[in-house]
């Protein structure tokens, strides 16, 4: 009997298998949730069957618990691995807006740095002919000036030459005047106003 059993074990065995797939419906409803339920069959089973398979169940209830683990755990492990093809999807997808991010912004930063860089060597030559141009004028304005003072400076010693030549001749004038006086002997009357006065 012993030997009987283990091979009724073996039928039944292969007859359970038939349950796991009426149960793979089921599996489309356990993607959505990734812990499996426990199988609910197997409860029925013993109610149906008698006392001495009962004994038998715990074996097939093994083959059966392992049969629909084994096909949970493969619904399980395909939605983990569908899980992780979207997962890594969409990490690809965000790396790859990130990077056109980055470049767009890179883009952009490059080009303001280069109009930058174009007004500022725009700003500086036009910097640059300023301080020429304000060279020159001030090269202008001190010829200029050196000028001017060179001709003030050749009027200045002209009025100079006048006025000592002026000196000179009233100098004369009045020696001879008073040359004249004394051979004379006549008083100016210039001098009596100012000292009649």
């Amino acid at each position: 009997m012993a030997e009987d059993e283990p091979k009724k074990v073996e039928p039944e065995s292969a007859q359970p298998q038939g349950p796991p797939p009426e149960s793979e419906p089921a599996p489309a409803e356990e993607e959505k949730s990734v812990v499996p339920p426990p199988p609910l069959p197997l409860p029925e089973e013993k109610a149906e069957d008698t006392k001495a398979l009962a004994v038998a169940e715990k074996p097939i209830e093994t083959a059966v618990e392992k049969s629909n683990e084994g096909s949970v755990n493969r619904d399980v492990v395909l939605a983990r691995v569908e899980t992780e093809k979207k997962t890594s999807l969409i990490r690809a997808w965000e790396e790859n807006e990130k990077t056109k991010a980055e470049n767009k912004a890179q883009k952009k930063l490059s080009a303001i740095g280069s109009w930058e860089n174009s007004r500022k060597a725009s700003i500086e030559a036009d910097l640059k002919k300023l301080e020429e141009k304000l060279e020159k004028k001030k090269a202008e304005y001190a010829e200029t000036m050196k000028n001017k003072i060179a001709s003030i400076h050749k009027l200045a010693e002209e009025k100079r030459a006048i006025v000592e030549a002026k000196r000179g001749e009233d100098i004369c004038k009045a020696e001879e005047m008073a040359a004249k006086y004394r051979a004379t002997g006549f008083v100016p009357k210039k001098l009596l106003i100012c000292f009649g006065g």
